[in-house]
């Protein structure tokens, strides 16, 4: 077993290693990139401030501005895309904005000398190679002390394109990054898709109690009159009291039934006794084992406590029905400082829930309407994994 461990670790900080490296590698060719199209984008800045000069009487004209400016501003956002998916392959950063002719200019205006820079700085780093390498006359010979600097060379190289990489990246988000209109019709249109969401959520639901009523109560109470008919009309004391004790079972059911529907709406535990509690009672309810493991440090809010609730219980309804799964374990995580409940349902089922079905589509619909995620990984062969951040803040 030590051997196991040992084997594992060395694997894990090799694997840790060529992670280092591969991002090492990628950010020397992203700054190498970048100082190329620094290149580029410094000639169309030159032209275009070259050709604007003997343009400027005819910018009076509105047609012939506008026309100007979508002929460069084409351009600016033809070199601004290419940086952008320069940044996306080999410095990991994704920009979501969608920026226009002049925010274009702008950023490559402020763009350029920073790639030029980079240009230099990489340049540094074989310099210093050289300095090292000649006091040991595998070139042309040079004062062993000269070693120090180029060893201060290289680190000043490999620094350097630490920092020009962070600065590529802020630099790109400040200024091609999401507005704050576009920051506030992104959010309305999320708003608007919760909403919808929330609706058909709350008409699926609906729909669902009227069929539970519908399918159970409604038709034990009519067989229940039925018994009690015929009860009432038979001649024979013993027949009345046979009929009399199926009548009783039937109102049983029926109110058996009627309580189920009633805990599925809104269990009466989560209103009295809280999240720890109504979860307790789905645990003592289920026909599967499940491990609760409840760890949140107060109780939450009642609409984050009533959404954790039923992605329990959705989730567990699900892996009971579909799964095959002989042990559910339910976790309830949160922190204070994260202001977020954690909660994860897994089960040892087959797997291969679609988390496109109605159940699961409700269940994210819910958690979205108070900002939160919902994500299910079921790959075939199991195991099931329900996971929901919910802000509680």
């Amino acid at each position: 077993m030590v051997r196991t461990r040992e084997s594992g670790g060395a694997a894990r900080e090799r694997e840790r290693a060529a992670r280092r490296l591969r991002g090492w590698m990628l950010a020397v060719a992203g700054a190498a990139a970048g100082a190329l199209t620094a290149l580029v984008e410094l000639g169309f800045l030159l032209a275009v401030t070259a050709a604007a000069v003997p343009l400027l009487p005819l910018l009076a004209w509105r047609s012939a501005r506008n026309r100007v400016g979508r002929v460069l501003g084409g351009g600016a956002r033809v070199l601004t895309a290419l940086e952008l998916r320069r940044l996306a392959a080999l410095f990991g950063t994704e920009i979501a904005g969608r920026p226009g002719g002049a925010r274009s200019f702008g950023y490559l205006a402020a763009r350029c000398p920073v790639g030029l820079f980079g240009g230099i700085v990489l340049a540094v780093f074989p310099a210093g190679v050289y300095l090292v390498l000649s006091p040991l006359e595998v070139l042309d010979g040079n004062d062993p002390g000269i070693v120090v600097f180029g060893l201060v060379f290289m680190y000043l190289s490999v620094q350097g394109t630490v920092g020009l990489v962070g600065m590529e990246r802020e630099l790109a988000r400040w200024l091609l990054g999401p507005s704050h209109q576009d920051l506030m019709e992104q959010r309305i249109g999320q708003l608007t898709e919760s909403r919808a969401g929330i609706i058909a959520a709350v008409d699926e639901e609906r729909r669902r109690i009227e069929r539970d009523l519908h399918d159970g109560v409604q038709q034990r109470l009519v067989v229940l009159g039925m018994l009690l008919g015929r009860a009432r009309r038979g001649p024979d004391p013993d027949k009345g009291r046979e009929l009399l004790g199926q009548a009783h079972e039937e109102a049983r059911q029926a109110l058996r039934d009627l309580r189920e529907v009633a805990w599925r709406v809104y269990p009466t535990a989560l209103a009295e006794a809280g999240l720890h509690a109504a979860l307790g009672a789905v645990a003592e309810r289920s026909s599967v084992p499940i491990s609760l493991d409840y760890r949140l440090p107060g109780s939450p809010e009642p609409t984050v406590a009533t959404v954790a609730y039923f992605v329990v219980a959705e989730a567990v309804t699900n892996a009971i029905k579909h799964s095959g799964a002989d042990l559910i374990t339910v976790r309830i995580t949160g922190q204070e400082k994260e202001r977020t409940i954690h909660v994860r349902i897994s089960d040892n089922g087959g797997g291969g829930a679609d988390p496109s079905g109605t159940g699961l589509v409700g269940l994210a619909r819910r958690a979205a309407a108070l900002d939160g995620r919902l994500r299910v990984d079921s790959p075939p062969g199991g195991p099931t994994t329900v996971t929901a951040e919910l802000p509680c803040g």
